[in-house]
């Protein structure tokens, strides 16, 4: 490729990448600069401009059709849009969580804004991405910074357990994806999930069939870790309790919703289309495999809850939990609703969950414990913060009145509306919601029935206070006003 074609793209379709992109140069040039004296704190407000800086920048983009840019490699269309919304909106909420982090545990502050921001540049990567390339260097640019991410606190034991956890559960996972999609690669012979998805329609071949089934089950194995669906869910507690909570937070909105984006854009462009039974294409002859393991990921993620005592490992079995929910609307690929209602549903979880770890944060640090009896008694000392955290356990809940009500009541109604209804599973997801009535509300009882030591109030970092403010206001909002978007 020459200068004059490079010359010729309009680039920018990627601007809010590149904005991203030089915000994580920016710190780590100025970390090679700044006198090893120099407090590295103020370095985090860089790449919080960043993010918005790109989030500025896509709100001005609207082209009137989808564009792409490198072979249409990097597309710009609605879907790209609306995730890379939830991305940044995202990434900075819990960003501001960084702040509060305490100095003397997180001491390489520079790399720890800058894993942040390439984190967040490769999933914004795999929601343009039209190739199974890019798609693949974004999954990695995520997992890479995450793997690092989650050892940061270089001096405790549970974050370097964590890390390496994480890497080894992260690499088999990848192999597992790479290796589906090169089969996919050989049926077709292009990387183009256009040109694949064209391709597939064609094919006759009973050899070519079972490879292609291989390769969708293969593929959404190595993808089911990624967002910490059952049975591949082992990892998910024991790397949230050891890596700092900020970046708990972080995989459990942004990275999950980045594997969201990748299951979305691959399925749907390659085997949602792709004829092979009596009309029928892969994704719906597949459907009672991800139903199956949709069932499997609600029911395994909330009555292992029930046992933790920890609030941060009960947190991350309720992030599988909710992961099962929204295979839900997954395994309903005919309704109409399937799309909006996974997008409404991570737009929920991002706030009421990021709000949920802003006070576990907060907690963790004044007690050193995320035991449940550090919760105890907090109506007294703290009120409004218990009231809050009491919102957005019922969000979390699925209660009337709340965003996350809404979101469940979305996932609910495209198994309902699916051309052939859903009802064992929609049954099995209110089940889970039942179960998980109890475990949210043992927390619940604990901020308001029970009596605490004698801890002093909760001090928040303004950043982290905000980003509490916004998530409660948010989940409040949708809750209320779901169609205000």
């Amino acid at each position: 490729m020459d200068a004059e074609t490079l010359m010729s793209y309009n680039w920018m379709l990627m601007m809010p990448e590149f904005m991203v992109l030089g915000g994580a140069v920016l710190i780590s040039v100025l970390d090679l600069l700044l006198p090893k004296k120099t407090g590295r704190e103020w370095l985090g407000w860089l790449g919080l401009a960043a993010i918005a800086g790109a989030a500025g920048v896509l709100f001005f983009l609207t082209p009137s059709e989808t564009e792409g840019i490198l072979g249409d490699s990097f597309v710009l269309d609605g879907f790209a849009k609306l995730f890379k919304i939830l991305l940044l909106g995202g990434a900075a909420l819990i960003y501001l969580l960084t702040f509060q982090e305490k100095k003397s545990e997180i001491t390489e502050r520079s790399e720890f804004y800058t894993l942040w921001l390439t984190g967040l540049l490769g999933a914004m990567f795999m929601s343009s991405s039209r190739d199974l390339m890019t798609l693949f260097v974004g999954l990695e640019l995520l997992s890479i910074s995450s793997y690092i991410m989650a050892g940061l606190k270089k001096k405790d034991q549970k974050s370097n357990e964590a890390a390496m956890k994480y890497v080894i559960n992260g690499g088999v996972a990848t192999a597992i994806t790479l290796f589906g999609m090169s089969y996919l690669y050989g049926i077709t012979g292009t990387v183009s999930l256009s040109d694949m998805s064209g391709q597939l329609q064609s094919l006759e071949t009973a050899d070519h069939l079972f490879v292609l089934g291989l390769s969708f089950l293969i593929i959404f194995t190595g993808l089911s870790f990624k967002i910490a669906a059952a049975p591949y869910h082992m990892w998910v507690p024991d790397v949230y309790e050891g890596a700092p909570t900020s970046v708990a937070a972080f995989l459990s909105v942004v990275s999950k919703t980045a594997g969201f984006i990748l299951i979305i854009r691959l399925f749907y462009t390659v085997f949602l289309n792709t004829s092979i039974l009596q009309g029928e294409s892969m994704l719906m002859n597949m459907q009672p495999y991800i139903a199956v393991l949709a069932a499997l990921t609600m029911i395994i993620g909330n009555v292992t809850a029930l046992k933790q005592r920890n609030v941060k490992r009960m947190l991350a079995y309720s992030s599988i939990g909710h992961a099962g929910y929204m295979l839900v609307a997954f395994a309903s690929p005919q309704s109409p609703l399937m799309f909006d209602a996974i997008w409404f549903y991570l737009l929920a979880y991002l706030f009421m969950n990021a709000g949920a770890f802003a006070i576990l944060l907060v907690i963790e640090q004044q007690t050193g414990s995320a035991h449940l009896d550090s919760f105890s008694g907090l109506y007294k000392r703290s009120p409004v913060i218990a009231v809050l955290m009491g919102i957005l356990l019922l969000s979390l809940a699925g209660i009337p009145g709340t965003a996350g009500f809404m979101a469940k009541l979305t996932i609910l109604l495209t198994a309902f509306t699916n051309q052939v209804p859903m009802l064992i599973l929609a049954s099995i997801m209110l089940a889970a919601t039942v179960i998980s009535y109890v475990y949210y509300f043992r927390v619940f009882a604990h901020m308001f029935f029970k009596q605490g030591e004698a801890e002093p109030r909760l001090r928040f970092h303004p950043a982290a206070a905000a980003a509490l403010l916004i998530c409660t206001a948010g989940t409040i909002l949708f809750g209320i006003f779901p169609d205000i978007l």
